[in-house]
């Protein structure tokens, strides 16, 4: 959808529009009620200051959201698609990285109680893995910090794509 068409649509339809960046209703709101925006650098600059910070309870809803890196989300909804989207680097077929990726992923969960969150888009099945081992050695709280700014990448590379200049 183009800015001068997010612009224009009541405030419900706008919110919706871009609900599969970000599912936090606080962002959301904030993000849709600073309209009109008259540069798509100005929506994106609105998106990054709202989404500082997360509350802890905004990170897990949004966490509840995320499939595990390197499982393909299920169902047409936009999410889903952005999701297998961002994920497209890394063949499910692969089976050595699909299975260094499900060893990863149930260290994380065991070590931290919630799904490993990284911005794929963009990034290697090999630098992912990267991540993930990196990752692994964290403290919980320096974790928890990883996750809020990983996740800030992810909402505003699909806002960029969501709503276009």
């Amino acid at each position: 959808m183009h800015l001068t068409e997010f612009n224009s649509l009541p405030r419900p339809e706008a919110v919706e529009a871009i609900r599969p960046a970000l599912d936090i209703p606080r962002w959301l709101e904030a993000v849709t009620d600073a309209r009109p925006y008259w540069h798509h650098d100005a929506l994106l600059g609105r998106a990054r200051d709202a989404a500082r910070p997360f509350s802890d309870e905004e990170i897990d809803r949004a966490l509840s959201h995320h499939p595990r890196i390197g499982e393909r989300p299920q169902g047409d909804s936009a999410e889903a698609g952005l999701s297998r989207a961002e994920q497209s680097a890394v063949d499910p077929s692969d089976a050595e990285v699909q299975r260094r990726l499900r060893e990863g992923n149930c260290a994380y969960e065991e070590k931290f109680g919630q799904v490993f969150l990284i911005r794929a888009a963009g990034r290697t099945p090999e630098e992912i893995l990267e991540q993930l081992s990196e990752r692994l050695q964290h403290d919980a709280g320096t974790e928890r910090t990883v996750v809020a700014d990983q996740l800030r990448e992810i909402a505003l590379l699909r806002l960029e794509g969501l709503v276009t200049p």
